[in-house]
């Protein structure tokens, strides 16, 4: 398969896990932008947020997503707000498939509730900012080929329903 897969959603939804099970069942290499972002600032994100904002850290989004959006039979893994500038959207349109994962806000909260690395959770209700930026994000999630709920099914079967979903594309063979 010539084509990326690219996985988008908000954090805890499953990206990282199911991009990694993905990429093994397929034989594709994989790629973080999160990753990639931490390893060239030299920083984590939470680093980067607070030392820098936000805006700085969609500035070397984009350019990182620019630079493995040209790449080849990869699983992309983004980061939950990848979503929101359509530069984003559309480099990774010019060679991928873009899989939406979803969840609800409870099982994200349930996900990743003491995880201390998610700069924007760093509030007094995670709950209410779980439920604030997925209802922001919702229209800017909706820009994809396709979406899973990851919400009530396992690692192994949300993988089988993207396989499921891309052999019925004509994108891999059965």
């Amino acid at each position: 398969m010539k084509k990326n897969i690219v996985l988008t959603g908000f954090m805890g939804a499953g990206k990282s896990t199911v991009g990694k099970k993905l990429a093994r069942t397929l034989n594709m290499s994989i790629v973080d932008t999160d990753d990639l972002i931490e390893s060239r600032a030299e920083m984590s994100i939470t680093d980067i947020f607070a030392r820098h904002g936000e805006e700085h850290f969609r500035e070397l989004e984009e350019k990182v997503v620019e630079e493995v959006s040209r790449l080849e039979n990869h699983v992309i893994v983004t980061g939950g707000g990848v979503v929101l500038r359509e530069s984003n959207m559309k480099n990774l349109k010019k060679n991928g498939v873009v899989i939406y994962l979803h969840a609800t806000p409870e099982v994200i909260y349930e996900r990743i509730k003491d995880q201390t690395h998610r700069p924007l959770l760093q509030v007094d209700d995670p709950m209410a900012k779980i439920k604030e930026l997925l209802e922001y994000r919702a229209p800017f999630y909706a820009n994809n080929d396709f979406t899973v709920d990851t919400s009530n099914l396992s690692v192994e079967e949300v993988v089988e329903e993207i396989l499921r979903v891309l052999r019925k594309k004509g994108l891999i063979s059965s």
